[in-house]
């Protein structure tokens, strides 16, 4: 006997208390390595390039270190004591341990050990994001007043490869609270996700793989374009109650593609799309993205952001800034001034500080 199969429609996650961002920051390495310097290596073209530049961490930086970083910005906005948070979480494609958690480290740095819960996340470039809309049920169901939720990554790619243009390194943190203390009130997400394998990364395996164009479509077009849509149909909403848009950067042509598809104009996603001066930040692209949006948002500016994590799936939240944000946006280093603060470096230094080259 089978079982029938519910029809139903999509209902967007809702915490059952109003949650917010109560604070927020941002980190980005100062070290850029131009893409026509890569080009220049490998295919002896400097010209036409997908981006900029693209960051990449130091010899002593890595997703713990950046994480802990963009974890101080934001409590410094948050204005709470850490030993407040219930939760440190912390979503990437490169934490630095196969067995022990990034998230310990961080909430040991920031002082917020040991009456919380740490873990680690993982869904390709989105393991930020579900991390957030975790730390929303944590707050919205009462189980902690405060959570944080980070999204980071260093920069991948093997030599040669497309990725290696693109990939960089950098991410944003956000501690989730009450809608009443918040700076921007997140109203709603919703998340979308199937089985669609156009990266992946082995167990062992030192670099990704990907499907090349099917990364586009079904893969991130599919995805990201199905979540914005669910949730702006659920809350009522058109592009053109959104004074912003974040979508997850892999490139600079996708996120404008899937903009224009929506119906957003590339005004609205200018401030939140930074792939071109520091890569894709893989976990931390639309953590990242955010925060320089919300470095310049003012009241009631609306916000969606969607991102997107290979496997695949999307995650669409709905937010609405508060007064609050202008008295909290320069407690910290914005967004824009660490993308400002850079060292160019060549790629033999680039080799070397990302243990490309194998010694033995």
């Amino acid at each position: 006997m089978t079982t029938p199969q519910h029809q139903h429609s999509p209902t967007l996650l809702k915490p059952n208390k109003p949650v917010g961002i109560v604070g927020y920051g941002a980190y980005v390495p100062r070290y850029r390595l131009p893409a026509k310097e890569v080009a220049r290596v490998w295919t002896g073209k400097t010209s036409g390039m997908p981006i900029k530049e693209k960051a990449v961490p130091g010899l002593d930086e890595d997703v713990i270190t950046m994480s802990i970083e963009a974890a101080r910005n934001a409590m410094l906005r948050a204005q709470i004591d850490p030993t407040e948070l219930r939760a440190v979480w912390v979503g990437s494609e490169s934490h630095p341990y196969a067995v022990k958690p990034t998230s310990t480290l961080v909430a040991e740095a920031i002082g917020a050990v040991p009456n919380t819960q740490g873990a680690d996340f993982e869904f390709a470039c989105k393991a930020g994001t579900e991390a957030m809309v975790a730390a929303m049920g944590i707050v919205g169901s009462g189980m902690g007043h405060y959570a944080m939720a980070i999204g980071m990554d260093t920069a991948q790619g093997k030599p040669g490869d497309a990725l290696e243009y693109t990939a960089g390194a950098g991410g944003g943190a956000y501690v989730l609270g009450p809608a009443e203390e918040a700076l921007a009130i997140i109203n709603a997400s919703f998340s979308y996700v199937t089985d669609t394998p156009d990266f992946w990364r082995r167990e062992y395996q030192k670099y990704p793989e990907h499907g090349m164009r099917f990364t586009g479509e079904p893969a991130y077009f599919k995805h990201v374009s199905e979540a914005a849509t669910h949730l702006m149909e659920a809350s009522g909403t058109t592009a053109k109650d959104y004074k912003w848009a974040v979508f997850h950067q892999p490139n600079t042509k996708f996120p404008q593609r899937v903009a224009g598809q929506l119906g957003f104009s590339m005004e609205q996603i200018e401030p939140g799309l930074l792939v071109p001066v520091i890569g894709n930040t893989y976990a931390g692209a639309a953590m990242i993205g955010l925060t320089a949006t919300l470095d310049i948002a003012q009241p009631g500016d609306r916000i969606l952001v969607v991102s997107f994590g290979s496997g695949a799936g999307s995650d669409a939240f709905d937010i609405t800034v508060t007064d609050k944000a202008p008295s909290r946006q320069g407690l910290a280093m914005k967004t824009r001034e660490y993308i400002a603060r850079r060292s160019e470096i060549d790629y033999a230094t680039y080799v070397r500080y990302r243990g490309k080259l194998a010694m033995k």
